[in-house]
């Protein structure tokens, strides 16, 4: 996964106007105590990052 991809499906279960504020304000236990902006900086995998918001959110198994 990308992280176009990354930032479209949080933008889909967010919100366009949410996302990005929401992926700089909760840290996440399954990133190692980040965020998602953090995690994005050092280089974690958007696959690794997208399955901890998908947990993270209780999303539905159709978005994973």
């Amino acid at each position: 996964m990308r992280q176009g991809e990354l930032w479209r499906r949080m933008e889909e279960v967010l919100g366009a106007g949410y996302a990005h504020a929401w992926a700089e304000l909760v840290v996440m236990a399954d990133l190692e105590g980040r965020t998602v902006s953090e995690s994005l900086a050092v280089g974690t995998p958007c696959k690794v990052i997208w399955r901890a918001v998908w947990a993270q959110l209780e999303l539905p198994d159709s978005l994973r």
